[in-house]
This record gives structure tokens, sequence and C-alpha cells, in this order.
């Protein structure tokens, strides 16, 4: 294993004598070079004790340090084999932006998650008095209700995709089913196609499984059919997890021909297609008209993931998986080592907003219209220098920063008072430091004052967390 001397840390930390508190000024410093890749990951650094005695510093400080970056995963360590750099995993790093509940009086900008809609307090409402008959039997139905799924298969069918509710089993969130899917059909070792960017919890479903994960490149212009198609022939890939509807983060729309070459390929290669669709409802614009990507499946190998989050409410962690009857049935035994059924009260919940689908998606049509504005404006006006493409549906857009660094704009934003989620969440192995995902989830004001904070964040650095106080009524807001 490589190594790095006290003496070549120290000049790369770059800590003035007089940075206060010391060990945190040293583990930033650290952590920002390995960001940057002048210090590289996997290389062993130097003992405590000659750390110390090169920045003469206590040997306690350069402890505190080491401690802090192992907390943050930027190191490992093991007795008696030193200490080496690395990067943190996303599902457990302290650092990990998704944990932030929001109440640490940011503006949050991490997460991509609109509020509820209008039809969601009547159609609780209406359920609670349904209830009761609900209740006579246990409540345990680990294939999710049979209402809720009747309307699923209802939906699928209408958009041209014949369905009947056998295939189709509820879970408790898109992240739910992606374990599930990925717990039953890949195990370690197993080759894993995923697009670079994505969907940050796919990363961390097919880790978990131990699974090699192959990365595909893509943009806001969308797929090449030749890089995926090489992927899952080079790879030998057991499964492709895609995200082919306003992708996450780049909105990205694939047209029927790519879906198409792909679910035709993916069949040469005996891969299965795992088809993220939550944020399917969601265009903003005039698009042309797709296919749901199981319309191209002839031999049943196309597994759709589907969410009530994005146009209905996150709160109410309600998924689905629609697949074979068989494969759905398996799935639902596999999950009883998780959990036993989804709760009944939200089932019913998303099945009478189904109800009110097209009355959903006009009202998140206007907003996220609204809020789109208010962002590309903001950007346009005071961060002329960062680039995009304005995607027609989805929630978020794609920001290339043109020479800024993720990682440090988000520390500098939480100084200002906005909290942010940059490029590398969604890659792998560091990549994507030049992008931030912005979304515009939240409304048109909230994002106006988010944008004038991150200029000030990128032209000042940062101040330190709550030295900027966001306003009580911007809080409520957010």
């Amino acid at each position: 294993m490589r190594h790095l001397s006290a003496a070549q840390v120290a000049r790369l930390a770059g800590v003035e004598p007089g940075a206060r508190p010391y060990y945190r000024a040293l583990a930033d410093g650290v952590r920002a070079r390995i960001m940057d890749g002048q210090i590289p990951v996997r290389v062993r650094m130097p003992a405590e004790r000659h750390l110390a005695e090169a920045l003469r510093v206590s040997r306690t400080t350069v402890t505190a340090a080491y401690d802090l970056l192992r907390e943050r995963g930027y190191l490992e360590s093991r007795q008696g084999s030193g200490s080496w750099t690395a990067l943190p995993d996303p599902a457990s790093t302290a650092e990990n932006p998704w944990l932030s509940t929001g109440g640490d009086g940011l503006i949050q900008l991490q997460s991509a998650a609109p509020p509820a809609p209008a039809a969601l307090r009547e159609a609780m409402l209406e359920v609670v008095e349904d209830l009761p008959r609900h209740a006579m039997g246990n409540g345990y139905d680990p294939m999710g209700l049979p209402l809720l799924r009747e309307r699923i298969a209802a939906r699928y069918t209408a958009r041209g995709v014949a369905t009947r509710p056998e295939q189709i089993i509820v879970t408790t969130g898109s992240q739910h089913a992606l374990h599930i899917v990925l717990g039953l059909l890949a195990g370690p070792g197993d080759a894993v196609v995923v697009e670079s960017p994505t969907y940050p919890h796919a990363i961390d479903a097919a880790r978990q499984r131990g699974a090699r994960i192959a990365p595909v490149g893509i943009s806001h212009e969308g797929w090449r059919p030749d890089l995926l198609t090489g992927a899952m022939r080079q790879s030998g890939a057991r499964l492709a997890y895609l995200m082919p509807d306003f992708q996450n983060p780049t909105g990205a729309l694939m047209d029927d021909a790519t879906r198409a070459a792909v679910t035709a390929a993916a069949r040469r290669h005996d891969t299965l297609l795992l088809i993220d669709e939550t944020w399917q409802e969601l265009a903003l614009d005039e698009v042309p008209a797709t296919s749901p990507m199981a319309a191209f499946d002839t031999d049943s190998r196309v597994i759709s993931v589907g969410s009530a989050s994005k146009l209905w409410w996150g709160g109410l962690r309600v998924g689905w998986v629609r697949t074979t009857a068989a494969l759905a049935r398996r799935l639902a035994l596999h999950r009883s080592a998780v959990d036993i059924a989804c709760p009944v009260l939200e089932q019913l919940v998303v099945a009478r907003l189904f109800d009110r689908l097209e009355e959903t998606r006009a009202e998140r049509r206007r907003a996220l219209r609204a809020s789109r504005a208010a962002l590309v404006a903001g950007l346009r006006e005071h961060l002329p220098g960062w680039t995009f493409t304005v995607p027609r549906g989805g929630g978020s857009l794609w920001v290339r920063l043109n020479g800024d660094a993720a990682t440090r704009i988000a520390e500098a934003a939480a100084g200002h008072g906005v909290r942010l989620a940059p490029g590398p969440w969604f890659g792998l192995e560091g990549t994507l430091e030049g992008y931030l995902r912005l979304p515009f989830t939240l409304p048109p004001q909230a994002l106006a004052e988010a944008v004038v904070r991150l200029r000030a964040a990128r032209e000042h650095g940062p101040l330190g967390p709550a030295l900027v106080p966001v306003p009580d009524a911007l809080i409520a807001m957010v």
C-alpha cells in the first residue's frame, strides 16, 4: 500500500498555525485534499505521533483529527495496521445530508421532496370513515391491500401495459422496493449496472448486497444504448437499475427507441431491468409520448418500481413493484425478514388518491413550474457561470459548477443557511465533484433566497453554522 510521510501530509493539509479548533481545521484540510485528488484514496497515513511532530502540535490534537476523519468516513484504521484514506459510505457517514430532519433551521435543498397536495387531507378523512370495515382481519397482507393493488394495476393498464393485481406487491416506499428486489435477485459479487449520476439510495442498496457496481455515464441529453449494452455485456450484469422517466438527478427522459433498444440488449445479455418510475407522472412541459419500459418486455425481465412520494407525499411511505405474479409472490415471502406488510391506513389513502390523480398532477405541475422558473431565474442572475439544461419534468436541476468544487460549496452553503447534496452523493468513488443537484420542490420565495445565499457562500466561503439564521416565515414555508 502506498503511504504519505508526515511532512507530506502537513504540507498538503495546509493548516494555518492559528486555526481554531486546530484539530477540525486539520481534518477539514485532509478531507479537502482527498476530495480534490491530491491525497489519493487507499493511501496509508502517517502515525499520529509523527504527524504531531511535523505539525508541532500535541498528539492529542492529531488523534482528535483522525477520529473526526474516521467519523466522517474519510479514514479507516485497524489495530496494528495503521490508518489509510477512504471515501465515505453514503449510507453511514455522519455528514450524510439525507439524514437531516430539517430541524437545523437551514433551507433544505438536499431533498427533492414536495409537500403534501391539497387532496391529501380529504382523502385521509374519507378513509378514516372507511377503516372499520378493513379492520375485521389482522391487517397483515404481505402483497398489499387488494383495493390498492387493483388501482395500481389499472394505472399500468391505462398506460398501455396490461396488468393484473396479482402482478403488484405494495411496499413501504420505493426504497423498500429496491431493497427487497436487490435482496432477492442480487448477491455478493453479482454485477449491477447503474446510471452515473443516479439515485444515491440505489447505490446504497446494491452495496449492502455486496454487488459489483458497473456505472454507465449519462447526461441531461440522455442515454447511449451502446454504452448501456457494453456495460451489460462486459460486466455480465445480473441487474441494471435505470430511471428512464425524468431521471434523478439529470431530468433526462428516455425516448421509446432507446427503451426498445435497451430492453432488447438486456434480453440478449440475460440482464434483468429494474426500472424506477418514481418521477413518471411529473411531466411539467409537453413531452413526446413514451411507453412504460415494460411495454417492450417480451420475456418478463422488466421489474418496475413506483411510489406515492413524488406525486402525492413522501410521508405516506407507499411504493410498489410490478413484475410477474410468480416473482411478486417470491418478493412477498422475502420481505418477511424485514416487515410483514405496509400500514393499512396509508394504503387506503393512496387508493383514494388514485381517484384524484389528474387533479394532483395539475396541482403539482403548477407549483413545480413556478418553483422551477424561480430557481432558473435566480441562478442565471446570481450564478451565471453555473450551467444547466432545464428539464421538462421531474423535480431538480443538475448544475455544472464550471470550476467550483461541489463539496466545498456545500460546506460553505451550510454556513449561509442552505443544506445541499453535492454531486459526489450521486456517483461513485468521489466522482461528480463538479456538479450540484438543486431541487425545485420548495416554494419560489424559498428558492430565490437560497440562490442569494449560494452566491454568498461561493464568493465568501463558510461563515460557520447558525451565523446566517433563516427567517421563521421562510422556515415555515420550507
